[in-house]
Order: C-alpha cells, then sequence, then structure tokens
C-alpha cells in the first residue's frame, strides 16, 4: 500500500501553494494529485503553474495526477478540462462524468475520484472497460461494502480517503460568499481569507460542518490511521491524506515511512488533532461524525 496525497481543497496564495508542493517534493509520498477541484473563481494558479509543479514532483519520482473539477457549470470550465485531459503526460483524476467521457475518448487512462457516485461493482468494471485504472471510494462507503466489491481482486487499483475534512456536498450555490454578503460573481476570492475553510456551529456551539466556497466538509477530520493495517491485508493499494495545511505534511511522510519499512501497528499512527473532533464512522458503518474504537 501507498500514500497518497489529495488535491488541495482550500484557497491559498500562489506562494504558499508553491511552498508546499516544494515540501511534499522532498517526502516520501508516492502519489501527488494536483489541480483545482472546488471552484474556477480561484485563479491563483493556472493549469500552466500546476504543470511546472508536476514537473517538479515528476522529477522527484513522484506519480502525479491531475485532478478535475467536481461541479462543470460553465463552458469556460468544460474548455479547461479539455486542457486537462489532453496534458500529453499524466494521469487524469476523473471527478465528473464529463470528464470520464473525454478521457476515453482521448484512449487516456483515469483514476476515477471520489465524487463520482460508484455504488457497485457493476458500475465500477463498466468504467474500468472505459479506461478507469484506479477508483477513489466514495467518501460516504465503509469497509463492509468495501470488501464485497474486492471479494475477486479487480483489475483496477483501490483507494481510500484516511485522513482530512471530509467533502460532503458540491453546490452552484457559493456559501462563503453568501456569509459573507457577497455574490459569487463578485467573490472577491473571499475564501482565501479560510485557509482551512470557515467553521459552522450548532447553537449549543458545537462542530457541525465546514464551509469552503461551492463545497460543504465535515467539521470533524477523519482519522483512519489506526486501520492501515486491515486495509493492507485488504487489498487496498491507496491510502490518501487531503491536506489541511503544510503540516499535515509531516503525518503523510511518517506513514510513508512506516510502511516502506514495514513497521505499522493496528494502534493509532496519528494522534488526535488538538481542537479539532476526529471521526471514521462511514468507514464501519455508521454516521460519519462518529467516532468508533478499533479493536486493539
Amino acid at each position: 500500500m501507498k500514500i497518497s496525497l489529495a488535491p488541495l481543497h482550500y484557497c491559498w496564495s500562489k506562494q504558499d501553494v508553491m511552498q508546499f508542493y516544494e515540501k511534499v517534493a522532498t517526502t516520501n509520498i508516492d502519489t501527488i494529485y494536483l489541480g483545482e477541484t472546488v471552484c474556477s473563481r480561484r485563479r491563483e494558479l493556472k493549469l500552466a503553474d500546476y504543470i511546472n509543479i508536476a514537473k517538479m514532483l515528476t522529477a522527484a519520482d513522484k506519480q502525479v495526477v491531475l485532478s478535475t473539477m467536481a461541479l462543470i457549470e460553465a463552458q469556460s470550465e468544460l474548455t479547461e478540462l479539455k486542457r486537462y485531459i489532453d496534458n500529453g503526460e499524466w494521469l487524469i483524476e476523473a471527478n465528473d462524468i464529463g470528464a470520464v467521457q473525454l478521457a476515453h475518448q482521448a484512449n487516456l487512462p483515469f483514476v476515477c475520484g471520489p465524487t463520482i457516485n460508484n455504488y457497485n461493482r457493476a458500475s465500477l468494471d463498466f468504467l474500468h472497460k472505459k479506461g478507469m485504472m484506479r477508483f477513489v471510494m466514495p467518501y460516504e462507503l465503509s469497509k463492509a461494502w468495501l470488501e464485497k466489491v474486492i471479494t475477486a481482486k479487480p483489475a483496477y487499483e483501490v483507494e481510500v480517503f484516511g485522513f482530512g475534512h471530509i467533502p460532503l456536498a458540491h453546490s452552484a450555490r457559493c456559501f462563503t460568499a453568501k456569509h459573507l454578503n457577497l455574490h459569487k460573481d463578485n467573490c472577491q476570492t473571499i475564501c482565501q481569507q479560510y485557509p482551512k475553510g470557515l467553521l459552522v456551529q450548532t447553537q449549543e456551539n458545537q462542530p457541525l460542518l465546514r464551509l469552503n466556497g461551492i463545497q460543504t466538509q465535515s467539521a470533524a477530520c477523519i482519522n483512519l490511521s489506526a486501520n492501515l493495517h486491515e486495509m493492507q491485508q485488504m487489498g487496498i493499494d491507496y491510502w490518501r491524506l487531503s491536506a489541511r495545511s503544510i503540516d499535515d505534511l509531516t503525518i503523510a511522510d511518517a506513514l510513508a515511512n512506516n510502511l516502506n519499512q514495514q513497521t505499522l501497528s493496528t494502534s493509532s499512527v496519528i494522534p488526535s488533532i488538538k481542537q479539532i473532533q476526529d471521526c471514521n464512522g462511514y468507514w464501519y458503518g455508521e454516521a460519519g461524525m462518529k467516532q468508533h474504537q478499533p479493536h486493539a
């Protein structure tokens, strides 16, 4: 099993993004997903910038995958999607069924992202015939579901989201702009002021959700590090981390080193994060925000 790094979900400055990926190049993380997947109005980095980052990471012996938008709303976004498909060198993570179709037409192998509704083996096998060589399990599915799907080892690789705030939904509306009484078309890229999203609490001041532009995330942070050993035994190929800051690269690098050295145990590798609730309920077939205690 290998460690992968999800595309950045948050709106950071170009300088911060470049610093982040320069640090990534020095780690033992195997696979890096690059690209804007949330909102096309986040224009700090262009496709040319991501291509330059991809070249730098490829030179550092990383497997690079270019990730596409999860929600295509305009002709300009479709045009940009085609440019990603036509990059000529790197795999694509298709996060929208339109990206699947374009990759198939271009005879380009692709990774099927977690925002595509893959809920049965028949769908996965169909997409494999279209060119899918890896799929990322949708966030809300469970270990029991995955075990049934991969009872007979599939011809494609399997990736599971193991750490980070869970993307729960995408909307045509921008809730961050709405919260600040701004129109989406004139949002001033206000989400850059919230590099970890905007926390939403209940009336009892309990963390509930995290607003990230048009994306809604879980307030709790999924932590499946204690399940790495069983995932290895199940035959899962990739364990994905979604970074909230550059500091999370230390976590990913430590996990990659442990995997390389075969020093994993069933004990939790990642401690609970201060002031942020952990969750793992979906993996156990329960409410996503729950924290289930794995067997020692």
